[in-house]
Parts: structure tokens; C-alpha cells; sequence
């Protein structure tokens, strides 16, 4: 039996917990080694299973002498997540698994209908319409059922490699089939290809004939438009008008040349003619081979002159022939620069007419290539049609040609290739008899310990009461007995707020306590071990009760309690004892909007507890935002350990304006006990639902203006 009575705050015993179990340790370990024993025995009765992988690569793959150049980037399929998962789907499909059953002979192996053999525990089900009887599916449904129950197909996390696992009964079963599903799996990607090639070139077969027949149509108008508007075709892409044109206007502009150089020429021989210059330095006249020659005569005649002028006199005949020769050599050289003049006019003249004909004919040609450059633009348009049907014509027959150069199967690979291939395994896959057995005996440990502490704690043995012994009741205690009638005589006295519950039957006699159980350090510490967030404090005798609650937020405050007092008093008393300024902002300012809510918080002047003051405003005005109160209070509960509404001598209808909830500490303030006040409090408390109702009362001494340590 254990030492805890009924009315008794007890506490589990960690020790004694530890010592049972170390009692029963020769049964613990005989019931461990005996669960072991059964899982070595269950895991060697189990047929073992094989597992084996074959693992595939997912990449895009082409013959050998595909030229990688010509090959179109979008003409593959997209290695993406998607696609990769596509394929574990296609690898899971029911053709790919008909064709590895029926290619193994699988419907043959007994493995894979268990429905034909059965077991009485499966016959069990059936009989309690607990599992459907497998005879009624089809054989090859059941043996597509078993091959998925055994088949994994799955996507290698952060890579295009899918994986194939297969479990099977037997080692070369399980090594065969993987491989196997990757092999049809490649051989159906192949085929598909090849279907994808061969309806390729059934399909363009007639659309290229068509398409010849259009590019003859196409090309014999373009002919037949050239010839009806005269557009010749030239070596330089333009048309014949156009060409013309252009010979014409070359032509012009070199003999509008030559015209300006033979005018230009013509007017330096008329300079040295009519200046009397020498010609010698003309480019015409120096040409000339008659000058030339009379030039020669004159140099030698002149030469002679001088010579015979040193030895003969001028009057001599010899020198007046000689000078006679010379005389007429002149005048043959200004005959013969005449001529040239005339040619050179002559030339200038010549130029012009071309000139002036050239142009005629150019403004004719104008006229013509405006013609044909309109009538060129009904060519173009042909021409583009022909070019275009021309471009889809090659691109169909290259296409065809590629397309007839892949229908061998070996020259449509799959777009995938086996990269590890299934073999057979040595060791099963399951059971693992090792991890199973050290599993069950763990668990058997652990489940052992556990039922062992569970009988210590229902019997008693593992709890110990909170209070090592019991002490007398106090006098306050006795006269609240005598005071509360027998349907509430279960309410303790203590500051712990147990249920007012009536109770049938004879009550046991009350446990008996100190006389400061009451006592507002009692009250403090009974607030501080429950963890209570809001209290409202009720001081029916009138302002000592409420000065009895300053002095415990004081004391709260003391231990490190972040506490909060709410002056909603109609006295202002708590004010008056914790403020500095009498005219501070406070709840009546905060429901009327005349404050913030950070205005109204003020520190206590002898702890580290905080107030809100009663307020200046007018209180009728803001007890009507007085259902806005439980708002104030749950905000500060969460900013604060604990929030204490100091309400004077209120009434529970007053209370209850203040939280939504009953489920709050009510604190009877009353210094000196009245047992009618007190009694009627209670009672009226409990009628209204508020079942956690503590008594303050005591001999301490209440400070008012005293510093803090003597409060």
C-alpha cells in the first residue's frame, strides 16, 4: 500500500520506477531472449526472397552515321522531369508486362497463382467476406496482379536513370525478369520509331508528287509572264529595260566626257594660235607625225642657217634659199596646226551628237524600265510562290530521305541503353534474420519495462505525496467550515482553487492547515505555482481589501513576476497607493479614446509591479465600452506573467461585464473575515459559474505609503 491519501498532491517516483524494473530484471531478460527466440524462429520459417535491379538510362540517341549537324534540336523528346516519369509510367504499363509473362512463361510458375494453391487462413477471409476470392478473376489477371506486387519501378533521384527491381522466390526469376522488361522496354521505344519513320515516308510519298506538280505549275508561269511583259532575265538580276538603262546612261557619261576633253583641247590650240606661242607642248600637235616631220625640216634648216651665217655673208644666195625653205616649212606647220584645230573641233563636235542621242534614248528607256519595273511586280510574286513551293519541295525530299534511311530497326535506336544489368543475387532480400531478431528483442525489452511501470503506478507504489506531513487546520479554517453549509464544505480553505462541487454522502473531516494558509504570501505563491494569467481580486469589506491586493501584486512583483495591476475600483484606492499622479490616464481614459493604450501604463512607486489608474475620465461615459474590457485583458495576459482587476466591493454581475471566460482566478480580499459576507460570496460565485474562488485574508501587516521591503 502506498503512503498517499486521498486528499493528497502527489508526484510520480522515478526511483522506485528504476528499482521495479531492476527487481523483475531476471524476468525481463527471460521474456526478451524468449520474444527473440520466436522472431529467429519466424524469420527461419519464412521463404526467402530475392531482389535484383537492372537500371536504364533516359537519353536521346541516334545512328551512327546520322549527320548531328542536320538534326533538329526540338525533333527529340524533352529529357525533363516529366518525361522521365512518363517513362517509369510506360515501364509499369500492361503491355510491356503481358509481353515479359507471356516471353518468361510466367502464367507456368506456381509463384505467381497462389490463388490455385490457397491457404486456410486465405480461406478464412474468403468465407468472412473479408477478402475477395481470387478464383473469380481471370488466370492471367491474377498473374498480372503478382507481377505488380513484385515489380518496382522508380526514377533515381536527381538524374535521368530509372530503376527496375524485381522480388521473386526464386534467385533466377528475380535476376531475369528486370532484364528482360528492358529489353522489351527498348525494343518497343525502337518500334515505335520505326512506325513513327515508316508513317513518315507513307505520308510524303504523295505530298512530294504534289508538290512537284506545283513547282512545274509555279515555275512555267513565271516563264510565260516574262515572255508576255518582255522581262528578259540579265547577269545581273535586273531586267532587260533596266540593263539597257544602265548601258545607256555609262555610255553618256563617257562621251560627255570625251566631248568636254576635246573642247577643252581645242581651245588651248586656238590659245597658242592666236598668242602666237609655240605649239610644242601640245599634246595634239606633238602627236601629229607631220608636225613631227616639218618640226624635224625646220630644226634642220635652222641648224644649217646658223652655220653657213658664219662664213657667208646674209645677202648670199645660198643663205636666202635656206631662209626661203624656212619661211615655207612655217607656213606648212600653221597649215598643219589648222588641221588639227579642224580635227579636234571636228572630234567635239562628234561627242556632242552622241551625247544628245544618248540621251534621247535614255529618256525612252526611262519610260520602258518604269514599265517594267510595274510589271516586275506581278514576277515577284510568282517568283516567291515558286521559291516557295520549290524550298518545301527539299525540304520534303530530305526529310523522305532521312526518313527511308531508318527503316532498319537497327537504325532506330531507342532513346535509352541499359546501364546496369540485373544479376543474380546471392544473399535474400528477405527476411533479414539479423535486424529482425535484435528488432523483437528491443521492443520485447521495452514493452517488458513499460507493463512493469504501469502495475507500480496503478498500485500505488511509484507516487509520493507533494507535502512530507500534514499539518492542523488553522481557526480561519475551522470557522469557514463552520460557516460554509455541508453541500460546499468540499472548498479548501487553502489558497489552491478546487472545485465547489456538492457532494453526496458523509464528508471526511478537513485536513488541517497553518494559520497563514490564507495569507497574501500564500496567495502569491499559490498564483505563482499555478500559473494563472488573469485574477480579479474582490475586496467586499471595501479599501483595505483593496489595499491587500496591492500588497500582493507587490509581492508577486518581488519574486520576478511581470505583473499588472487594473484599478477598477470606484474609489481609486489602489491609485492613490501605487501612482505619483492622482491625474495619470487610465482605464476609463482608455475606453473613452481620450489615451493610447501605452499612455495608460504606469510603474509602481515601491516595485517593480505595474498599474493602470482609475483615469480623470467620465466613468458612466466609459462603462459603456465596458464590454471592450475582456479585449484589454487579453492583451495584456499575453504581454504580462500574470494580470490582476482589483474591483473593489463588486458584484458577480460586474465580474462577469469583465472576461468571457469562467475559468479565472477570483480572489476574496477580505483582511478581516465577516463569515456572512464571506459565505455569501462564495455562494453567490459559485452560482454564476466560477468554480476557482481563493480567500485572502491574515494577520500581515498591509502597507499603504511604506517603503517597499517594510510592504
Amino acid at each position: 500500500m502506498s503512503g498517499v491519501t486521498g486528499n493528497q498532491d502527489v508526484d510520480i517516483d522515478l526511483g522506485q520506477l528504476v528499482r521495479a524494473v531492476w527487481a523483475f530484471r531476471l524476468k525481463v531478460l527471460a521474456v526478451t531472449l524468449i520474444g527473440a527466440g520466436v522472431a529467429f524462429a519466424g524469420a527461419k520459417m519464412i521463404s526467402p526472397k530475392y531482389r535484383a535491379e537492372t537500371r536504364l538510362l533516359i537519353e536521346q540517341r541516334a545512328p551512327a552515321f546520322a549527320n548531328t549537324q542536320s538534326n533538329d534540336g526540338n525533333g527529340g523528346p524533352l529529357l525533363d522531369e516529366l518525361n522521365i516519369a512518363s517513362q517509369v509510367q510506360l515501364l509499369q504499363s500492361a503491355d510491356i508486362i503481358k509481353q515479359v509473362i507471356n516471353s518468361e512463361k510466367l502464367y507456368e510458375l506456381p509463384e505467381f497463382d497462389d490463388a490455385v494453391n490457397g491457404s486456410a487462413l486465405s480461406d478464412i477471409l474468403v468465407a468472412l467476406h473479408l477478402k475477395k476470392n481470387p478464383l473469380e478473376n481471370l488466370p492471367e489477371e491474377r498473374v498480372i496482379d503478382a507481377f505488380i506486387e513484385r515489380l518496382q519501378v522508380y526514377q533515381v533521384p536527381g538524374s535521368r536513370v530509372i530503376g527496375i527491381t524485381f522480388t521473386s522466390k526464386d534467385s533466377k526469376i528475380a535476376a531475369r525478369i528486370p532484364n528482360a522488361m528492358a529489353n522489351v522496354y527498348l525494343a518497343t521505344q525502337s518500334g515505335a520509331k520505326l512506325d513513327t519513320n515508316s508513317e513518315a515516308t507513307r505520308w510524303l510519298e504523295p505530298e512530294i508528287e504534289n508538290l512537284r506538280q506545283k513547282v512545274n505549275d509555279a515555275e512555267q508561269k513565271v516563264a510565260e509572264y516574262r515572255a508576255k511583259h518582255g522581262l528578259l532575265p540579265t547577269n545581273g538580276g535586273s531586267n532587260f529595260p533596266q540593263q539597257q538603262l544602265n548601258d545607256i546612261s555609262v555610255e553618256l557619261t563617257r562621251v560627255r566626257g570625251e566631248k568636254a576633253n576635246a573642247e577643252a583641247r581645242a581651245q588651248s590650240v586656238r590659245n597658242a594660235l592666236a598668242s602666237g606661242e609655240a605649239s610644242d607642248t601640245l599634246p595634239d600637235i606633238m602627236s601629229s607625225q607631220s608636225m613631227q616631220r616639218l618640226k624635224a625640216t625646220e630644226s634642220g634648216l635652222q641648224s644649217q642657217i646658223s652655220d653657213l651665217s658664219t662664213s657667208l655673208l646674209n645677202n648670199h644666195p645660198k643663205l636666202k634659199s635656206l631662209r626661203a625653205q624656212l619661211a615655207d616649212i612655217k607656213a606648212q606647220i600653221r597649215q598643219e596646226t589648222q588641221k588639227i584645230l579642224a580635227s579636234v573641233e571636228s572630234e567635239a563636235k562628234v561627242a556632242g551628237l552622241r551625247a544628245a542621242e544618248l540621251e534621247r534614248q535614255s529618256g525612252t528607256l526611262r519610260a520602258n524600265s518604269a514599265q517594267a519595273g510595274e510589271d516586275e511586280v506581278g514576277l515577284n510574286a510568282l517568283q516567291r510562290e515558286a521559291n516557295a513551293q520549290r524550298q518545301l519541295l527539299e525540304t520534303y525530299l530530305a526529310r523522305y530521305r532521312e526518313a527511308a534511311s531508318r527503316a532498319d530497326s537497327n537504325s532506330s535506336p531507342a532513346d535509352a541503353r541499359i546501364v546496369s544489368r540485373a544479376i543474380e543475387p546471392v544473399d535474400p532480400f528477405f527476411p533479414k534474420v539479423v535486424p529482425i531478431v535484435a528488432v523483437a528483442a528491443v521492443a520485447t525489452l521495452i514493452m517488458s519495462a513499460i507493463v512493469i511501470m504501469l502495475v507500480e503506478l496503478f498500485s500505488g507504489r511509484a507516487l509520493r505525496p507533494v507535502d512530507g506531513n500534514v499539518e492542523p487546520a488553522s481557526p480561519i479554517e475551522e470557522k469557514t467550515q463552520a460557516a460554509v453549509p455541508k453541500a460546499k464544505r468540499d472548498i479548501k480553505p487553502s489558497m489552491l482553487s478546487a472545485p465547489v462541487e456538492e457532494e453526496p454522502g458523509p464528508q471526511a473531516p478537513p485536513p488541517l492547515q497553518d494559520e497563514n494558509e490564507f495569507s497574501i504570501s500564500s496567495v502569491a505563491d499559490y498564483l505563482t505555482s499555478s500559473r494563472a494569467t488573469l485574477a480579479v481580486a474582490i475586496s467586499p469589506t471595501g479599501d483595505d481589501g483593496s489595499a491587500a491586493t496591492v500588497s500582493l501584486a507587490r509581492a508577486l512583483a518581488d519574486v520576478g513576476q511581470r505583473m499588472v495591476l487594473v484599478d477598477m475600483t470606484g474609489s481609486g484606492y489602489p491609485t492613490k497607493l501605487m501612482g505619483d499622479d492622482p491625474n495619470a490616464p487610465g482605464v476609463t481614459d482608455l475606453l473613452c479614446g481620450a489615451a493610447a493604450f501605452g499612455e495608460t501604463i504606469h510603474g509602481d512607486r515601491y516595485s517593480d509591479a505595474h498599474l493602470i489608474p482609475q483615469g480623470i475620465s467620465d466613468i458612466r461615459q466609459a462603462m459603456r465600452g465596458a464590454d471592450r474590457l475582456s479585449l484589454l485583458l487579453d492583451a495584456l495576459a499575453s504581454a504580462y506573467d500574470l494580470v490582476i482587476v482589483e474591483c473593489g466591493a463588486a458584484d458577480v454581475a460586474g465580474v462577469s461585464r469583465l472576461t468571457r471566460s469562467k475559468d479565472v482566478e477570483i480572489i476574496l480580499s477580505m483582511p478581516v473575515v465577516i463569515e456572512e459576507d464571506f459565505v455569501f460570496a462564495m455562494t453567490e460565485f459559485e452560482r454564476a459559474g466560477y468554480q476557482r474562488v481563493v480567500l485572502m485574508s491574515g494577520d500581515e501587516t498591509i502597507a499603504q505609503d511604506l517603503p517597499r521591503r517594510a510592504a
